[in-house]
């Protein structure tokens, strides 16, 4: 029997992807959960697992090429190629004697970030009962559930369950309402190249349209002494490489802007304007800017308020590592709730950074220099770091932001502080 499989919902209100790698030739017999596809999003790159057993009849897409959900991927022909699926693996955490048995027939609904959950944790998404996602898509939640042993937590009734995103709706690279004049004739004054955008960079730069359109930025300038801070990390710069750690500014800055967070709650939020409700976030996931030879990503470490620094440094690392290979998942790259982006390592004495929609506030930090400083009386060198906060001033008032970054900058330059304050 012919099935044809279409590209899933990604989660996070996706509505598309780019095509990277077609991992499997027309005529192959494929088993449930194998990579079938590199794609390509807004957020990352990713793998999309085949959803079921069966020989591939027809690949419907190609590299380079962007398709909506729902367009159809491959088509299987699902009898003539099925074969017995493998058993779980024995990684699995135990939770009987006996196996569970399948309580799915088919195909299983689960984004390929969960299928790829499920696969390190050794779950057969075909045990895992009664799916907590729309229409009863199996989550990460009912995965680790699965695999400890626990039932997944009910699901609210309907009238509790939060209403579903609204899918992410391409915007113009104009600001909205506005038609941009047509471009002169380049050609006229000598040799031109054009090169089409990739699909994470029409995204970006829809995205930042989008945040400098609706968003009016202000920004507060600022700067540390970090004197001490730089000691302290020049001093042990071998003593954590013998831990495998590569010490960095950054995660005192991490550190130091969850901390202060935590004063100033209206900077770690999203303004819902339709409500009129500022949308205060109890949690504290920041994004991290990284630069990569596709675009500027931003991966998310989470709960960042009650990490030690070690813990902060190995998974920034960690983290960037996966993002610049381009391994990074789904769930590596959503859920921020303020950002930071530090242009340091690339030299600069400040820059103006554009929010990230629906945040409300980004940090930029510049190089630190040693420069002269009048310090009780005397002149003395000091090692300063530029900062930049810029935010959205319907949420907060220019008083609200100098206060917030007085907040991260108290904390930087007291660090005996800071390394005390988890």
């Amino acid at each position: 029997m012919a099935r044809a499989f279409v590209l899933p919902d990604l989660g996070e209100g996706l509505t598309e992807a780019e095509i990277v790698k077609v991992l499997v030739q027309e005529g192959d017999l494929v088993q449930e959960d194998a990579p079938l596809l590199e794609v390509e999003t807004d957020k990352a790159t990713v793998e999309i697992p085949s959803p079921l057993t069966g020989r591939v009849t027809q690949i419907h897409v190609q590299p380079g090429q962007t398709v909506k959900v729902g367009a159809v991927l491959v088509t299987f022909d699902e009898e003539g190629g099925r074969s017995p699926l493998p058993a779980p693996s024995p990684t699995r955490a135990p939770s009987s004697s006996t196996p569970p048995t399948p309580s799915h027939v088919g195909p299983v609904a689960a984004t390929p970030a969960t299928r790829r959950l499920a696969r390190e944790l050794g779950v057969d998404l075909r045990t895992v009962r009664g799916g907590t996602g729309p229409g009863g898509r199996v989550t990460d939640d009912d995965v680790r559930a699965a695999a400890g042993g626990r039932q997944p937590a009910p699901s609210q009734p309907a009238a509790e369950r939060p209403a579903p995103a609204a899918p992410a709706v391409a915007k113009p690279l104009a600001p909205v309402g506005i038609t941009p004049p047509a471009l002169p004739k380049f050609e006229q004054w000598g040799p031109v190249e054009r090169q089409p955008l990739s699909h994470l960079r029409r995204t970006i730069a829809e995205r930042m349209t989008l945040s400098a359109t609706l968003v009016p930025h202000v920004t507060h300038f600022d700067r540390a002494d970090i004197t001490e801070l730089d000691a302290i990390i020049r001093r042990n710069v071998e003593p954590a490489r013998q831990r495998g750690l590569t010490l960095t500014l950054t995660s005192f800055l991490l550190k130091a802007a969850a901390l202060a967070l935590l004063e100033h709650p209206q900077f770690n939020a999203s303004l819902d304007p339709a409500a009129g409700e500022l949308v205060l976030k109890r949690y504290y996931h920041l994004g991290v800017a990284v630069a990569t030879d596709r675009g500027l990503i931003v991966p998310v470490i989470r709960d960042v308020d009650r990490k030690a620094l070690p813990e902060l440094q190995r998974e920034l690392a960690a983290l960037a590592q996966r993002v610049r290979e381009g391994k990074a998942t789904l769930e590596d790259l959503r859920g921020g709730t303020f950002t930071l982006t530090n242009i340091g390592a690339l030299g600069g004495t400040g820059a103006v950074p554009i929010i990230n929609y629906p945040e409300v506030a980004i940090l930029g930090v510049a190089r630190a220099r040693e420069e002269p400083v009048v310090l009780e009386g005397r002149i003395v060198p000091r090692v300063l770091l530029p900062l930049s906060l810029t935010f959205d001033h319907r949420v907060a008032d220019g008083a609200d932001g100098a206060r917030f970054a007085t907040a991260i900058v108290r904390r930087l330059e007291r660090p005996e502080q800071l390394l005390l304050e988890w």
